[in-house]
């Protein structure tokens, strides 16, 4: 899917009049059928049952899930009010089978962040598993030519802010450019691993030509390269979402009262 170019100064730029200055990013990964929680250790896995109920829930309230490229171009023209970021991290192949349809059935998008390193294979890095096999390349075209946002999670799904700077920059520039041969489109988005950031990953980021990258908490680092996000699991009907949407915009609003004592001095 093309990166718009309107993605750069959405991320740069302040938020209009009546759109947050941090815009609501809610965080999956997997989308498959379990019953037991010992099948899921990590809490990472949704139902679809669950995620359509949860689309239901956006869509009552308003609100209608999109790309996060989709969501910096609206609010640079103006038009952000009412869309709330979708992701999905890893590229499990079950994006294809049990998210897709459901994301096209309710009028959805989502940025899925892939592994170009781990193409066709499964998610090794947990320990406990289970094992969830992740996309191949033909998934990946698959995703992208249904109008969903590809972007980048790194090569390996490592702690960029353990590696040394020669395997950070393949991480994600060489992530960047094997996207680019997979799908013909330079990615505008990174999501970074665990979630973990630094000023030395995150500067690192931006130098890589991201538009803007995905984290989870990323505490004292602010803009478009530091996005929070809100975990969502298999427990989060109705009363966990509107506490949810309450945090961020609780912690949006400590944010902007932050870099206001900053510009004060």
């Amino acid at each position: 899917m093309s990166a718009d170019p309107d993605t750069a100064a959405a991320a740069a730029a302040p938020a209009r009049k009546g759109t947050p200055a941090s815009p609501w990013v809610l965080m999956y990964h997997s989308v498959a059928e379990f019953t037991d929680p010992a099948e899921d250790p990590y809490g990472i896995t949704v139902t679809p049952g669950a995620l359509e109920a949860q689309l239901l829930w956006l869509r009552a309230r308003g609100l209608r899930g999109v790309s996060v490229g989709e969501l910096l171009t609206a609010r640079a023209r103006g038009r952000g009010a009412g869309l709330v970021g979708l992701t999905f991290d890893d590229g499990y192949s079950d994006f294809l089978t049990h998210a897709l349809p459901l994301l096209q059935r309710h009028g959805c998008t989502a940025t899925l962040f892939v592994l170009p390193g781990r193409l066709g294979v499964d998610n090794v890095w947990d320990p406990l598993g289970p094992r969830k096999p992740l996309l191949s390349a033909e998934g990946i075209r698959v995703v992208a030519g249904a109008g969903q946002e590809i972007a980048s999670h790194g090569l390996l799904h490592q702690h960029l802010t353990a590696v040394p700077d020669d395997v950070l920059q393949q991480e994600l520039r060489g992530s960047r450019e094997l996207l680019r041969e997979l799908t013909g489109t330079l990615p505008a988005g990174f999501c970074y691993p665990y979630g973990s950031i630094d000023r030395r990953v995150v500067e690192a980021t931006r130098a890589a030509g991201y538009r803007y990258a995905c984290a989870i908490g990323p505490g004292a680092l602010e803009g478009p390269y530091a996005m929070p996000r809100t975990h969502i699991s298999q427990a989060d009907g109705g009363a966990r979402l509107r506490i949810k949407r309450l945090r961020h915009q609780a912690a949006r609003l400590t944010r902007i009262a932050r870099v206001r004592r900053a510009v004060r001095g």
